[in-house]
C-alpha cells in the first residue's frame, strides 16, 4: 500500500496507526511526502531560527524528524515526490509563500502526477491512501496531494482501491469529552465543531489501531518542531488538544466495497 501526504507529520497524525499495523503485519508500505514542510510553525523556542522567516532550514530538519517517525512506524520505504526539496510547502491559502517558484500548488499537475506514477511503477501498490477533496481541513497542499494522487490512480492499472483518510465525528466528540474530564491535559480542549470531521454515515472503513496506538504516539513525538504530545492527545503550535482514537477512519473512493469495512486489503 502507498500513502500520499503533503508534509512531514501528516502521515503520523492521520494514518500513523494504520501504517504501523500493516507494516507489522508484513505489508510493503510506502509513504510519499510531497514537500518538506518548510512553512511550518516551530514549537521549541531554541529551534525558532530554522523557520522560513529566518534561516529557512526547517525543511532539512524535518527530513530527520520524518525519518525518526518512519523508524517508529516501521514502513518499508519513503519517497519525496520528485526528490527532496523539488516541491516546497505552499503554506496556508492566501499567504505570500503560495507564490514561491517551487510551491507545491504552483507546480504543473502533469509533472507531479508523472512523478507519482513513477513511484507506482516501482512499488506497485494495490491500495493508495490520501486526503479527501477538501484535503481534510482545506490546506492547499493537502488538496493538491489529493488531486495528484487521484489522477495517478485513474491512470494506474495496478491500484485496486483508493481511500481517503478522514476523522470520525462521533469518535472526535467522545475523545474531546474524555479530554475535558482529564485535568492533566495541558492544552485548550476545543468545542466539538472546531475540529474538522466527517459524518460517520459517510465512513466506509474503520481500521483498529489499538495495538499500535503507542507506536503512533512515538511517531508524533518525533515531529517535535510541530507537535507536543500530552496525555492521550497531542497539539500543534496552536495549542488545541486533539484526541487520538483507537481506530483510524477512511472513505473508500474507488474499488470493490466487499471486505473493506475493517481492512484496507479486505477481499482483495
Amino acid at each position: 500500500m502507498l500513502f500520499v501526504h503533503a508534509h512531514p507529520d501528516d502521515e503520523s497524525i492521520t494514518t500513523g496507526g494504520t501504517i504501523a499495523r500493516y507494516s507489522a503485519e508484513g505489508a510493503h508500505v510506502t509513504v510519499v511526502t510531497c514537500t518538506l514542510g518548510e512553512e511550518g510553525e516551530i514549537i521549541p523556542a531554541e529551534l525558532e531560527q530554522l523557520g522560513a522567516w529566518a534561516g529557512d532550514q526547517l525543511g532539512g530538519y524535518r527530513i530527520g524528524e520524518l525519518a525518526e517517525a518512519g523508524a517508529a512506524l516501521g514502513w518499508s520505504e519513503h519517497r519525496f515526490l520528485g526528490g527532496p526539496g523539488r516541491w516546497r510547502d505552499s503554506g496556508m491559502a492566501g499567504v505570500e509563500s503560495n507564490e514561491h517558484p517551487r510551491a507545491f500548488v504552483r507546480g504543473a499537475m502533469s509533472e507531479q502526477v508523472e512523478q507519482l506514477l513513477a513511484v507506482f511503477d516501482e512499488v506497485r501498490p494495490e491500495v493508495v491512501v490520501t486526503y479527501d477533496p477538501n484535503g481534510g481541513y482545506g490546506h492547499p497542499d493537502h488538496i493538491r496531494a489529493h488531486r495528484v494522487a487521484t489522477a495517478a490512480v485513474e491512470r494506474s492499472e495496478g491500484v485496486r482501491r483508493l481511500f481517503y483518510t478522514v476523522s470520525s465525528r462521533e469518535a472526535t466528540t467522545r475523545g474531546l469529552a474524555a479530554l475535558r474530564r482529564d485535568e492533566r491535559v495541558p492544552f485548550r480542549v476545543p468545542a466539538d465543531e472546531e475540529l474538522p470531521t466527517t459524518p460517520d454515515a459517510d465512513i466506509t472503513t474503520r481500521v483498529d489501531i489499538s495495538a499500535y496506538r503507542e507506536v503512533k504516539f512515538a511517531a508524533l513525538r518525533a515531529h517535535r518542531t510541530q507537535i507536543t504530545v500530552g496525555p492521550d492527545c497531542f497539539a500543534l503550535s496552536n495549542g488545541i488538544a486533539q484526541p487520538v482514537p483507537t481506530t483510524e477512519f477512511f472513505v473508500l473512493a474507488r474499488g470493490p466495497k466487499e471486505g473493506a469495512d475493517t481492512d484496507l486489503f479486505g477481499g482483495l
